[in-house]
């Protein structure tokens, strides 16, 4: 996602949920192609990405208390998330054969599924339209609201 497409400057609690989950998602996919572990990439969100100034805009800041439980609660149950998301897709494309923006949506999602309060229709929503940020042009939204619809009914069942 680019600077100019992430939510702007705000105090809106609902929006910086939200940025907290851009973020999460931005986080996961470089730990994953980087290397970092999870303290590094924590650090560096919050102290060089978090109300930082892109081409003259200022990103919002993030609700950093759910940045650090989605990015930590996505590695220490990062087993028992990608095997939801296995079953949510198709015999033939496993989790570790999608695209790798997708891979970290999922784990993100996950996360708040499995370890959050928020209603899974309001998770969904919120990552459906991370995944429209990313790939606006795509057919992958429509992807992802169809395994986060098939992951929310295993992780809670009791909200549908």
């Amino acid at each position: 996602m680019t600077p100019s497409t992430a939510p702007k400057k705000g105090t809106d609690k609902r929006k910086m949920r939200s940025a907290a989950r851009l973020y999460a998602v931005q986080a996961l996919f470089q730990m994953e192609r980087s290397g970092q572990i999870t303290d590094q990439v924590i650090a560096e969100f919050l102290d060089h990405r978090f109300g930082a100034v892109y081409d003259g805009d200022e990103m919002i800041d993030g609700d950093t208390g759910h940045f650090r439980k989605l990015v930590e609660d996505a590695v220490s149950y990062q087993a028992r998330i990608d095997q939801m998301t296995d079953r949510a897709l198709v015999a033939k494309w496993p989790i570790a054969r999608i695209d790798p923006t997708l891979r970290a949506l999922f784990r993100a999602a996950g996360a708040e599924m499995v370890q959050g309060d928020t209603p899974p229709k309001v998770v969904i929503t919120e990552f459906v339209d991370i995944a429209r940020a990313f790939f606006p042009e795509g057919q992958e939204p429509k992807f992802v609201n169809a395994v986060l619809d098939h992951m929310a009914r295993e992780a809670r069942p009791e909200a549908f």
